[in-house]
């Protein structure tokens, strides 16, 4: 269960996961402000993934944050953490208050114009460990974020990311469902997507 947040939240249960959305997460103005912060101080890549033997350039830009040894590994990648800047530790906390646990690394994604995507996956490496919580901040552009049951392609539903929400994915979902941002023609400004995590590290 979560603690109480102020705004207004949605309690979105699937079978085999549930999923808290709050839209109003940050202000607009701070949204703003985060955004450009957010432009000038990550240290922005854009990677080249392993898909069914074959090399691709990831169609969006992207960064790996965290502790030391929050390292994660996906799509062939094997990425080292670089240390926090002070907006994404000051987001950090305000997810962590909202999701009632701990994070200590943050995916970004930057979805700079309407080819900009990301494939059907889920959150299930073996770092992440069983029935992991995600926290993911929006800001920018409205993207549709679509799901689809791993064993019932034709199950599926969607939810609109706003600008300065927040979708928070819990319980089961990851093992029963994937996820996607598709391309979209009606995309005509950027978005920065930041998705907190809680990497196992070895002991």
């Amino acid at each position: 269960m979560f603690p109480s947040f102020p705004g207004k939240v949605q309690h979105i249960q699937v079978d085999g996961g549930d999923l808290l959305y709050i839209p109003d997460f940050l202000e607009p103005e701070e949204s703003i402000s985060v955004m450009e912060n957010l432009r000038q101080e990550i240290a922005w890549k854009q990677e080249t993934i392993s898909l069914f033997g074959k090399q691709y350039l990831t169609p969006r830009l992207t960064a790996w944050y965290g502790d030391p040894g929050a390292a994660y590994s996906y799509s062939g990648l094997k990425l080292q953490p670089e240390a926090w800047t002070k907006t994404l530790l000051l987001l950090k906390q305000k997810a962590e208050i909202a999701a009632g646990c701990s994070f200590n690394s943050v995916l970004l994604n930057w979805y700079r114009q309407v080819a900009d995507s990301i494939g059907w996956h889920a959150d299930d490496e073996k770092e992440l460990g069983k029935n992991p919580v995600i926290g993911s901040i929006s800001l920018g552009a409205k993207r549709t974020m679509r799901f689809r049951r791993k064993d019932n392609h034709r199950t599926t539903f969607k939810t609109e990311l706003y600008n300065g929400s927040l979708l928070i994915m819990q319980g089961e979902i990851q093992h029963y469902w994937q996820h996607a941002i598709p391309k979209s023609l009606a995309v005509k400004e950027d978005r920065i997507n930041l998705t907190f995590r809680k990497i196992f590290l070895p002991d």
